[in-house]
C-alpha cells in the first residue's frame, strides 16, 4: 500500500468514526426529546387530576386498552411513572454528556476540525 492509500484509509476511518459519534448523539437527543415530552404529559395530567375528588371516575390507557378507574387509583401510578421518567431522563442526559465529552477528546487526539458546509 502506498502512503497515499494509507492516508486515504485513515481519513475514511476518521470520517466514519465522526459520523458514528454524530449519529449516536442525534439518537440520544431524540430519546431525550421523547422522554421530556412524555414527562410533560404526565405533569399535565397530574395537575388536572390532583384537585379532583379521589372517588371521581377517570379513564386510563393500559397497553392499548382504555380502563375505568378512580382518581385515587390513577394518581399514585402516574406519580411513580413520572418519577421513573425523570430518572430515565437524567440517565439519558448523563449518557449524552459522556458521549459528547468522549467525542471532544477524540477530536483533540486526532486533531479533527469540523468544517461547516
Amino acid at each position: 500500500m502506498s502512503q497515499q492509500q494509507v492516508t486515504a484509509k485513515k481519513q475514511q476511518d476518521l470520517q466514519n468514526q465522526y459520523t458514528s459519534y454524530k449519529n449516536t448523539l442525534q439518537q440520544l437527543a431524540q430519546k431525550i426529546g421523547d422522554v421530556e415530552q412524555e414527562t410533560e404529559e404526565h405533569k399535565l395530567v397530574l395537575e388536572t387530576l390532583e384537585p379532583l375528588s379521589g372517588d371521581r371516575k377517570c379513564f386510563r390507557m393500559i397497553n392499548g386498552v382504555l380502563v375505568e378507574r378512580t382518581v385515587k387509583d390513577v394518581v399514585p401510578a402516574l406519580k411513580t411513572n413520572s418519577e421513573g421518567l425523570k430518572k430515565v431522563l437524567d440517565d439519558l442526559l448523563a449518557q449524552y454528556k459522556s458521549k459528547q465529552d468522549e467525542m471532544e477528546k477524540w477530536k483533540k487526539k486526532n486533531n479533527i476540525q469540523v468544517v461547516q458546509q
